[in-house]
């Protein structure tokens, strides 16, 4: 055996402390597993389901997120509340028209960022990322591929022209008289009163199937929970109404954001399951908002944290963590790529590094932990794709999920939901989506954050903490 040979093997066997390794799950088996009464709940990266792409007409893995949006909807008989920061697909849209030709009553809240038919939109009014955006849904209405989208690939293309066109009612977050909220970031349907959709995926085609014309996505990586509850279809529904005022045009009584005044924790039932609801945003002199919420649920765990997070820019939650490593948890983390890299993201705490901003200052606070955790990881996504879920696992038995990334502009600026339920059987299914995700998984610091840290290194030094 050569020794170019031997040293291979070592560094396998022995492990690498300053590069990224593999993800492995051990002990875990695929098969059916049971819901809760009540729950169903959809992944669309999943690898025990198939559906043909309508990008790509070929079969891929995953739930189809945009047919369970859509069956739900065929549902309705009397009413269909709609709060989502973005709704591009024009299924969904021409699922919603067909309700409302049937008699079902629709109403709608959207973010103002996406509100308007992107046929009206004008290249030169838009950020670059909504020019980018822009792009990608021109080439997926453009259904014959020539590059000229016809009258009528415009029509059927744009999905709040569509809304529009039929006069669905809708309005978004500047209907207060305000520019809008900080997001209005929700994702929700109530549908006659007991059938709840929400959680991390927006109604759009990168949301759920992919980008036009490449190939190798499968959208960001989502899931969607349904509940069967009179119960938690009323909070949702209240919360709806405070958005929703009068309605489009009369009197300035929609409430966003702060103004909404948001009540704190209010608790159903769903069959046995019991569900804690939060609507942020909560002011930060409150009591109780968000953060302090996952925050005082992280602190119960005694023996395992699972976390699959878009944005992780809380400090106190990953102070929280150092806690429970302390104690003996393991922990888990599972962050989008291009997020995990910022110079705000916790992630880079738990990894045990700081990453000076372009100013060469530190966040204030900043925290890294003195022993890196073995178990924070990216996951290896086609380009464009990004990892969107915002839950968390706790000791195989608690849920936190919903639209509220982890982060203070959550807490204290945005339209939110964020649930935490108790259910070891819907644990199961998180838990089976994270160790999908950590199977290949690039743990530690990657390529990409130790090159970020070195010409930080070279333009920095150390950095100075901002006051």
């Amino acid at each position: 055996m050569g020794r170019e040979t031997l040293k291979w093997i070592l560094l396998i066997i022995l492990g690498c402390t300053s590069c990224s390794k593999v993800g492995t799950v051990s002990g875990s088996t695929p098969g059916e597993l049971p819901v809760p009464d009540g729950i169903h709940v959809v992944f669309n990266h999943s690898d025990l389901t198939r559906y043909r792409s309508p990008l790509t007409d070929q079969w891929r893995n995953g739930d189809n997120l945009e047919e369970f949006i859509v069956n739900a909807i065929n549902e309705a008989q009397q009413e269909i509340l709609v709060a989502v920061q973005e709704l591009s697909l024009p299924g969904i849209a021409e699922a919603l028209v067909a309700a409302k030709q049937r008699g079902v009553s629709i109403k709608m809240v959207m973010e103002n960022t996406y509100s308007q038919p992107w046929g009206d939109l004008h290249e030169a009014d838009l950020s670059l990322d909504r020019r980018r955006q822009l792009t990608q849904l021109k080439k997926l209405a453009d259904r014959n591929g020539d590059n000229t989208l016809s009258v009528e690939e415009l029509r059927r293309g744009d999905a709040v022209a569509i809304l529009r066109r039929h006069q669905i009612p809708l309005i978004d977050d500047t209907e207060d008289g305000s520019k809008g909220s900080g997001l209005m970031h929700h994702k929700f349907l109530v549908i006659d009163g007991h059938i709840v959709i929400t959680g991390s995926a927006n109604f759009s085609s990168s949301g759920i199937h992919g980008d036009a014309g490449a190939r190798k996505t499968r959208g960001n990586v989502n899931h969607l929970l349904r509940f069967d509850s009179t119960e938690l279809a009323e909070l949702f529904k209240k919360e709806f109404l405070l958005m929703w005022g009068d309605g489009p045009g009369g009197a300035k009584d929609s409430r966003f954001g702060l103004a909404k005044n948001s009540s704190g924790i209010q608790v159903v039932r769903v069959g046995n399951t019991r569900i804690e609801v939060l609507f942020p945003p909560h002011d930060k002199h409150q009591k109780l908002n968000g953060l302090k919420l996952i925050g005082e649920r992280i602190s119960t765990s005694k023996k395992d944290i699972d976390m699959a997070l878009f944005v992780f820019s809380a400090q106190s939650l990953a102070n929280e963590l150092q806690e429970r490593v302390k104690h003996g948890v393991r922990v888990r983390l599972i962050a989008d790529p291009a997020f995990a890299s910022r110079s705000y993201s916790e992630v880079l705490d738990l990894l045990g590094v700081a990453l000076p901003d372009r100013f060469c200052k530190i966040e204030a606070g900043n925290k890294p932990f003195d022993s890196p955790l073995k178990g924070v990881g990216t996951p290896r996504l086609a380009h464009g794709d990004k990892l969107h879920h915002k839950f968390a696992v706790i000791d195989n038995k608690t849920v936190i999920t919903g639209s509220f990334n982890w982060s203070p502009a959550a807490a204290h600026t945005n339209d939110e939901t964020l649930l935490v339920i108790r259910s070891p059987k819907l644990a199961a299914h998180f838990t089976r989506e994270m160790n999908r995700m950590w199977r290949g998984a690039e743990l530690g610091i990657t390529p990409h954050i130790q090159h970020k840290l070195d010409r930080q290194k070279i333009r920095c030094g150390d950095g100075v903490e901002r006051g």
